[in-house]
This record gives structure tokens, sequence and C-alpha cells, in this order.
């Protein structure tokens, strides 16, 4: 059993090559008890973004504050508050923040991507 508070959970930022004001953390994971998967939280800063990338894994996303953008399949795909999004493995991708506040969004992959 695992409760908590999103202000309780520590948040790190996202170092990696071609990102920018993004910062995660995982809500639920095998450190929690979900064993074989993890929801995150990923939070962009004005003008942050991931970098365009891919990975064997999927992931599925649920906005839930800001105006963003999805890269996927070749095209920008806008996304808002309460969007949803399915990204298959081995699909280039990238989320950038598109408005003047925070954008937010949480992730669920399975446990091999959050290593």
């Amino acid at each position: 059993m695992f409760v908590s508070h999103i202000d309780d959970i520590k948040k790190t930022p996202v170092n990696m090559e071609g990102v920018e004001g993004a910062f995660k953390q995982v809500l639920v994971g095998p450190k929690e008890g979900w064993k074989g998967h993890a929801m995150r939280l990923f939070t962009l800063q004005v003008r942050g973004h991931t970098p365009k990338h891919s990975h064997p894994w999927p992931h599925i996303n649920y906005i839930t504050k800001g105006d963003g953008v999805l890269f996927l399949a070749g095209k920008d795909h806008p996304l808002k508050p309460g969007s949803v999004a399915y990204v298959p493995g081995g699909e280039e991708h990238q989320f950038r923040n598109g408005s003047d506040r925070e954008f937010a969004f949480i992730c669920i992959v399975p446990e091999e991507g959050e290593k």
C-alpha cells in the first residue's frame, strides 16, 4: 500500500541532451509496490521541452495543466488539460510547453522506462 501527496514527492530536473526546463516526479512505481510500471508527473517550465527522441517502450499520457504540444508521427498535436495520448514504442516524439505558464502531464510507462 502507498498513499502520498504530490507536494511530498521529490521533484528532480531531467538531465539529458535536448531537454530544457523539465522536471520529473515518480508518483507510483516499483519502489511504491507497483511492479512492472511507473506513473510519473513531468512539469515543463515556460518554453521548456523534452528532446525529440524514441525508445522501445510505449507510454500513456494525461495532461494535467497548461497548454502544450506533442510532436508525434511527424506532426504537432496541441494539448490542454484533459488531453490524453498514447505514444507507441519506437515512435519519435517530443513534448513542448506552448503557454506562458507551467505545462504538466502524467506519463505511465513499463518499468523498463523508469530506470
